[in-house]
């Protein structure tokens, strides 16, 4: 056991000392904050003000005058323009895009719908684009209705949005909102995260391994500690560094939203904070407000989270899945001597880990299903599709077989995979097959 515990410590030591460590360890919280940060923070940036010329022919926008952002400049009367005359006035102007609505012969609203065009002096934005759709379809459909004489009022009146609550009911007959959105979101989250450890640092586990074998330094160390030792000292001091990083992100992570929140967000925050406050004060008023701000949804998905849970499962299940298949990749490492004699094994090895994401897309729409509760039992699947499961709520059962059968799942392939790996480690100069592996997995010596 000291033996191994040494292994441990020189492999997290190495590798946690390396400059591409600390360089992943700094940068990856930029970017996962980057991802959570930058889409809200453009989005909420005002587009520019712009200024649409209109060749409005078939009088569809009635002198509509757009919106405080996109304006709409008409050139009229419309039939003492053609469209070539009106391009060439757009081109003198300093006008965004030129908006051509044709009437055809008579006046068709299918014509006119198929043959509107945008011109620009350079590509015109999407939100450009779906402004000039929205408004000519309004106004078209308001026009038909017009025409089958009923009032486009009353329409608009009959409209109602509709907004449906997801209520938990417990045995106990406590119930609880669930926000199905929000732990879609956390779910994929996860299950990334664990593809994504799983494959780089197992990758990291057998390009060691290789490293090793190729420099002979392999024969100095089994001359102290047996093989199995040592593959287990390598796939444990692994995981160790694997899960030392995540934890080094997770709170980057958080100080990096944390300080841009309090620097760019500070009057949001502020004001969202005095909604609350008032809410709390029992404000109805400032409480419809908070809803409809989407607050109060955030409010109410973090309340219904088991955080403890969620972490713990999540770390459980980073290191089982981990020590399983870095186990497998250790065997295929001890098993050939450079990266292109590994391809034909690993294609196998990742098959599953592939068909996990794959399932959790559709789990994630069903994670009570039979589908998501059998591939959360399968060890080679449930690092990836239980975590997905987890955030709406898994039987305590269920997670515990789960992790009894991964466990189980890890024992067994670290058996086979050391049987391949005493005898891999010290072969060199020979191309190795599948049944070059089988024949070594049933040798007894």
């Amino acid at each position: 056991m000291n033996r191994i515990l040494l292994i441990i410590q020189r492999e997290y030591l190495s590798r946690v000392k390396k400059r591409s460590f600390l360089i992943m360890t700094i940068v990856g919280p930029i970017l996962l904050s980057a991802i959570g940060i930058l889409p809200a923070y453009f989005a909420s940036m005002p587009e520019p003000d712009r200024t649409l010329m209109v060749l409005d022919q078939a009088d569809i926008l009635d002198m509509d005058k757009g919106t405080d952002r996109i304006s709409l400049k008409y050139l009229g009367p419309p039939a003492n323009y053609t469209i070539d005359e009106a391009k060439e006035q757009f081109m003198l102007t300093e006008d965004y895009a030129l908006v051509y609505i044709p009437t055809g012969s008579g006046w068709d609203p299918d014509f006119i719908s198929k043959n509107i065009v945008i011109y620009g002096k350079e590509e015109v934005s999407l939100g450009v684009k779906s402004f000039v759709e929205d408004i000519i379809r309004s106004k078209i459909e308001d026009l038909k209705l017009r025409n089958q004489g009923v009032d486009p009022e009353v329409i608009a009146q009959v409209r109602t949005h509709v907004k449906v609550k997801s209520i938990n009911i417990e045995e106990s007959g406590v119930e609880e909102e669930s926000i199905v959105e929000g732990k879609m979101v956390i779910g994929f989250i996860f299950a990334f995260f664990m593809y994504f450890f799983i494959f780089i640092f197992g990758s990291q586990v057998m390009n060691g391994v290789m490293e090793e074998k190729s420099n002979r330094v392999v024969e100095v160390i089994v001359s102290s500690v047996r093989p199995f030792q040592l593959m287990m000292g390598k796939i444990l001091g692994s995981g160790l560094v694997g899960l030392t990083q995540f934890l080094i992100w997770i709170a980057l992570s958080f100080i990096i939203y944390t300080a841009f929140t309090g620097i760019f967000l500070a009057d949001k925050m502020e004001a969202i904070q005095t909604m609350a406050e008032q809410s709390a004060a029992g404000g109805a008023e400032s409480i419809e407000q908070l809803q409809n701000d989407g607050i109060g949804s955030v409010m109410t998905f973090l309340d219904t989270l088991n955080v403890p849970l969620l972490i713990g499962s999540f770390i459980f299940y980073f290191l089982a899945g981990f020590f399983l298949y870095a186990a497998m990749f250790a065997a295929i490492g001890s098993a050939v001597e450079n990266q292109a004699d590994a391809q034909q094994f690993l294609f196998p090895v990742t098959i599953p880990i592939i068909l996990s994401i794959v399932i959790a897309m559709k789990v994630a729409e069903d994670p009570n299903g039979p589908l998501g509760f059998w591939f959360s039992m399968i060890p080679f699947t449930s690092p990836i599709v239980m975590v997905t499961r987890i955030p709406f709520g898994v039987p305590y059962w269920q997670l515990g077989l789960s992790m009894l059968l991964l466990i189980l799942g890890f024992i067994g392939t670290t058996w086979v995979a050391s049987r391949i790996y005493r005898v891999g480690i010290l072969m060199y100069g020979k191309k190795i097959t599948w049944g070059e592996l089988w024949k070594w997995m049933k040798y007894g010596g």
